[in-house]
């Protein structure tokens, strides 16, 4: 489902951002942690990838909180 005000970019101009090579997160990221419909879409049926910036930066922010918080509780 296309979002009207997000942001779309590619593998490489999110690696950019992210500072992680194209390739991880094509091979690594996606489908585990970048989920399609939620972090992607692929425009038309096709095979291109589109990331979307929003979705991904709340996902590592949230995660970052998460993780914190599991270390409070554990200390």
């Amino acid at each position: 489902m296309l979002q009207p005000n997000a942001t779309y970019l590619t593998a490489r101009e999110l690696a950019e951002r992210i500072k992680y090579k194209p390739n991880v997160i094509n091979n690594m990221l996606k489908d585990s942690v970048l989920l399609e419909g939620i972090h992607y879409v692929r425009p038309f049926g096709r095979r291109k990838v589109l990331y979307l910036w929003e979705a991904v930066e709340r996902t590592m922010l949230e995660g970052g909180a998460q993780s914190a918080a599991l270390t409070a509780m554990a200390q």
